[in-house]
């Protein structure tokens, strides 16, 4: 496995100088970001697109340094209610995947999306209860009409690519279970697949290891996020899971992110690890630091420290004992 970075906690930063702090700091891949909610500091997409020379360039300022780049993001919602959103989210993504083919980076990360409820719909809605049973009818709508349609298309073009879709499991969007990636997966095509982050599964009630077992199974994890979950019980029986609290209220919230280790022991990411490679994946596990509680610098270097010691770096030996 290697360790990496989504690049866009250094945003204040130019793209050289970002790279060689990530460098100085013992990692081997970065994350970056092109557009959506993440930006594209460091990611000129238009001006990449149309230039091989620049590609050459901005290639060449990564690999000196001895890094690779595991993935572009552009976690968007491309079918948002809001259509003009949604137009330049699917055009971003569309953008990032012709890049990723043209500098061979493996991945694109997004999120699935999230319909309103009607055709006519001003927000998006996020149904999480099958009654009354309007939200069962506004959930079966946004799969048949939106969701399905959009990533069978979007899918079939990352495929025709080159490209895996590593579809983050985040609450909100339609797609933040194992079992609604697989659904998806299963109505589109192969090219999506999960960019795990388990910070979002401990929040939702599932064990990430758990999670990793059943996409493994099914070669659907593309990507993987290291970011923790800090569970406050206390306030949970207050607020519930399904905390609507803004994330400032760190007091009070059921649950805040955390730095790699801070929410969740080093025992348990271990487990991951192990899980990881146990059911396929041996690529880049790559820091997300959301931390309420830290600096940017403070909560990378707490990741890097922690990670560093469960990451499995080495391929396995042959079996000698048996």
């Amino acid at each position: 496995m290697k360790l990496g970075v989504f690049t866009v906690l250094f945003s204040n930063l130019s793209f050289e100088e970002m790279l060689d702090y990530v460098k100085d700091a013992g990692l081997d891949s970065i994350e970056i970001g092109t557009g959506g909610y993440p930006g594209n500091a460091h990611c000129p997409l238009d001006e990449l697109l149309e230039s091989e020379e620049k590609r050459k360039e901005y290639k060449e300022k990564v690999e000196s340094r001895g890094l690779t780049i595991s993935s572009f993001s552009c976690h968007g919602n491309p079918i948002s209610p809001d259509k003009a959103f949604a137009e330049e989210c699917q055009e971003t993504f569309k953008k990032t995947v012709r890049l990723a083919n043209l500098l061979n980076v493996p991945v694109v990360n997004t999120f699935s999306g999230a319909a309103g409820d009607h055709e006519g719909a001003k927000y998006p809605n996020w149904p999480v209860a099958p009654w009354p049973n309007d939200y069962g009818d506004v959930l079966k709508w946004q799969w048949e009409e939106k969701l399905i349609p959009y990533w069978k298309e979007a899918g079939a073009f990352a495929k025709e690519h080159g490209v895996k879709v590593g579809l983050e499991l985040h609450g909100g969007f339609l797609v933040h279970t194992p079992y609604t990636l697989l659904k998806l997966r299963e109505e589109t095509c192969d090219a999506i697949g999960a960019n795990l982050d388990p910070s979002h599964l401990w929040w939702q009630g599932i064990d990430p290891v758990a999670a990793i077992k059943i996409l493994g199974k099914a070669d659907a994890i593309h990507h993987f996020h290291a970011k923790d979950t800090f569970i406050d019980q206390d306030n949970v029986n207050m607020y519930g899971l399904t905390d609507m609290q803004p994330y400032g209220e760190i007091q009070t919230r059921a649950w805040n992110f955390r730095s790699v280790g801070l929410g969740h022991s080093s025992q348990e990411w271990i487990n991951m690890m192990s899980a990881l490679r146990t059911y396929g994946y041996d690529f880049v596990v790559s820091i997300e630091h959301e931390d309420p509680l830290m600096s940017i610098d403070e909560g990378f270097k707490c990741a890097v420290d922690n990670l560093q010691k469960v990451l499995l770096r080495e391929q396995p030996t042959d079996m000698w004992w048996v």
